[in-house]
């Protein structure tokens, strides 16, 4: 009896996984996207190039990443929940096998996309290769101001959002300067950052900050103001005051929002974190992006770019795992 209330407890705090991976679970389409990145290698290897490139990057990119896949499909035999994962990216993965192939072709391959403009992956995963010790202190500088600039801008956000959400006074004075200040892109307070700060990174966490800051206090006041009445009038039956009511109603129900809110944010903060890094200073991938494109290099322009997507998408996915964590309880209905 015991085991079976343990199963029915279970069934009650993880709803069925088809609301998540929706896609086939077919063994078809994960191993077409392994033979897609196969058929890029083929592509590369036999078919004469029309450009003077160096393919052993490449070529060792694509095999890596063949044997990555099949070593996760031979861990996920004995993890359920990661083979669900793999088959239901299975069908964009195959998609982004072929694309590699296809630009292969565009670029290096026939020369339809020319030189200095439209690299090829090849140009771009071998300049990668030889400029990585550059890259990745451009990657280091650039994401420590993000984070700094992210984590003040969140935590400000925070305390405004509570204080605009709860207290109508706060609300009377402060909502039309955050209804005033959300509406201007923070790239529009660079003139007057570099007027005011003293070096390019403090200018450089003042803008990403405001980036953040409007996202994460409208989400958290909207959070906080969108509590249902019967919640308070619940608490305040069990003897609850106004500091409880706070603490342990009003903020808990805003948890959503404030996802919502700092997921925004730092789509917000990329952007600008790149634009404020083109001017003035002296190291990160928007400085590494504008030197490059002033030498016309722009296989390391491409590569400073997608270096940037892939951070911003690791970041985005560790925000995802935490608001899936603390809000388990909604597991089938968060995307």
């Amino acid at each position: 009896m015991a085991k079976a209330e343990k199963k029915s407890h279970a069934n009650i705090v993880t709803p069925d996984d088809s609301a998540i991976y929706w896609k086939p679970q077919s063994k078809l389409w994960f191993w077409l996207s392994i033979f897609s990145f196969i058929f890029a290698y083929a592509v590369d290897y036999f078919i004469p190039f029309k450009q003077t490139v160096n393919p052993a990057p490449y070529r060792t990119f694509l095999l890596i990443l063949a044997g990555l896949f099949v070593a996760l499909y031979a861990v996920s035999i004995k993890f359920t929940t990661l083979r669900k994962k793999l088959y239901h990216k299975s069908q964009f993965i195959f998609a982004l096998g072929i694309t590699l192939a296809a630009w292969d072709l565009l670029t290096a391959k026939s020369g339809i996309f020319p030189l200095p403009f439209f690299p090829g992956p090849l140009q771009i995963v071998d300049v990668t290769v030889k400029d990585s010790l550059t890259l990745f202190i451009s990657t280091v500088y650039s994401l420590r101001l993000f984070f700094v600039g992210l984590i003040v801008g969140i935590f400000l956000g925070f305390i405004t959002g509570i204080l605009i959400g709860w207290y109508r006074q706060w609300d009377y004075w402060l909502s039309p300067v955050i209804k005033v200040s959300g509406v201007i892109p923070a790239v529009a307070w660079i003139p007057i950052a570099i007027a005011v700060f003293p070096n390019s990174f403090i200018t450089g966490v003042f803008l990403i900050f405001i980036a953040s800051w409007f996202s994460v206090s409208y989400m958290m006041a909207q959070g906080i103001a969108s509590t249902p009445k019967s919640y308070f009038e619940v608490a305040k039956t069990l003897g609850a005051d106004e500091k409880f009511l706070l603490i342990h109603v009003a903020i808990p129900n805003a948890v959503p929002n404030i996802f919502t809110g700092i997921m925004t944010a730092t789509g917000l903060c990329f952007a600008t974190l790149v634009v404020s890094e083109m001017i003035g200073a002296k190291a990160g991938l928007g400085w590494y992006i504008n030197w490059a494109k002033g030498w016309s290099i722009y296989s390391k322009v491409y590569a400073a770019i997608i270096i940037t997507a892939i951070a911003f998408s690791i970041i985005l996915a560790v925000i995802s795992i935490a608001r899936s964590y603390l809000l388990r309880w909604q597991r089938g209905i968060l995307k």
